[in-house]
């Protein structure tokens, strides 16, 4: 082969991308990885420090196999690189007892995650409000609450997880071309083309992983189905960190209200910043990844801390220490997007984490790599596009 191809090209090198370089490197595969920035970096998806990671996922069954195995290769990357990259601190999901909640798109949610844990034998507790304020007393429940409390949820280090799989791919073969923007792809015969702002690539099968670029990039039923989201990260002033310590606090998902929006997640204090990490999320207005602002207003951050924060954590004040701004890639029903690129039978796409991506990331990344090596359908089925025309 030349030096500009390869078995396989992967476009995008964040959360999932990195993933599939660094699952095709370790099969001794011929992979080419580009981006058109430099990751782990601040632009899309896979920055802020903290990611939650959950097991019994209200948002799908579909979800959970990839789950596990995404946790015995962060366990996996730990072991070979010395870094740490996941924080086994438990999980708590929050919600009113009478279920009129819904999140990303799933009702009664908190429900849904108890009977997932039970259909896989995932290790739980369910508490009520009593419960959760006698063992957290950094939660002030309103008394109607219905929690789950999971051992095994914690928080992921987005860059470092990045940056360790890059780091390993690089090690076992892969070549990365950074600072590199894709401009086109096409099939040509058995191979594809991909054509960058410096050259052009060719490989027999091609996993693109553009996260918010990519919905602007396929168009047809994909495009009409994926938003592009700006949302906004606070990190609060505390004055009781010692209830925050990664020890002592769980990362938290609190809804208390109707719509998927009404709720904040949070995180104990494990990203060296003098405050706590809280968030929700907004689902009107779009942007693109190339002209959003990446500067979070003190009237977001106060909106934030009066609607969802305010008398919900203790010891937390409205004073913001650090805020920042990532995207989120949504589908029309929250669910993940996985299939072919403008109808290439070698090019497919991988999109629309919608805002619970990064916990399935590096399984997902495995998939895709089975994919490319093998043409199996990898358990992918799930994520097609065809569903959003039945």
């Amino acid at each position: 082969m030349g030096a500009n191809t390869a078995d396989v090209i992967v476009v995008g090198l964040g959360a999932f991308g990195s993933a599939t370089v660094y699952q095709l490197a370790r099969q001794g595969v011929k992979v080419i990885g580009i981006d058109q920035y430099a990751p782990p970096h601040d632009r899309g998806s896979s920055h802020g420090s903290t990611r939650i990671t959950r097991l019994a996922v209200g948002e799908g069954e579909v979800y959970i196999p990839i789950i596990k195995r995404s946790h015995e290769i962060w366990s996996e990357l730990e072991a070979s690189t010395g870094q740490k990259l996941y924080y086994k601190t438990g999980g708590l999901i929050m919600g009113p007892q009478d279920g009129t909640i819904s999140h990303h798109g799933k009702p009664d949610f908190v429900r849904r995650t108890i009977a997932n844990a039970e259909r896989w034998g995932i290790d739980h507790e369910v508490l009520d409000a009593v419960e959760v304020s006698a063992r957290y007393p950094q939660f002030q429940t309103r008394g109607d609450e219905l929690a789950y409390l999971e051992p095994d949820s914690g928080v992921l280090v987005p860059e470092a997880c990045v940056q360790a799989q890059l780091q390993q791919a690089l090690a076992l073969g892969a070549e990365l071309r950074l600072n590199e923007k894709v401009l086109y792809i096409s099939e040509e015969g058995a191979n594809v083309k991909v054509r960058t702002s410096l050259g052009e690539y060719s490989a027999a099968k091609v996993v693109l992983t553009a996260g918010p670029w990519l919905p602007a990039m396929t168009g047809g039923t994909m495009q009409m189905n994926l938003r592009v989201l700006r949302q906004a990260l606070h990190w609060f002033e505390t004055t009781r960190p010692f209830l925050y310590s990664p020890d002592v606090c769980p990362i938290f998902i609190w809804m208390h209200g109707s719509r998927d929006q009404d709720y904040m997640y949070g995180f104990p204090m494990v990203d060296g910043k003098p405050g706590v990490k809280v968030a929700s999320e907004q689902y009107e207005t779009e942007c693109t990844p190339d002209d959003f602002d990446r500067v979070v207003g003190a009237e977001e951050s106060q909106e934030m801390f009066d609607i969802n924060v305010a008398g919900r954590l203790a010891g937390v004040t409205s004073k913001t220490v650090h805020s920042a701004a990532c995207l989120y890639t949504v589908s029309s029903d929250s669910g993940f997007v996985v299939d072919t690129y403008r109808d290439m039978e070698n090019v497919m796409a991988v999109s629309a984490c919608s805002g619970h991506g990064f916990k399935n990331s590096a399984g997902l990344g495995e998939r895709m790599a089975r994919w490319a090596t093998t043409r199996e359908p990898a358990g992918l089925e799930h994520f097609r596009v065809a569903r959003f025309n039945t």
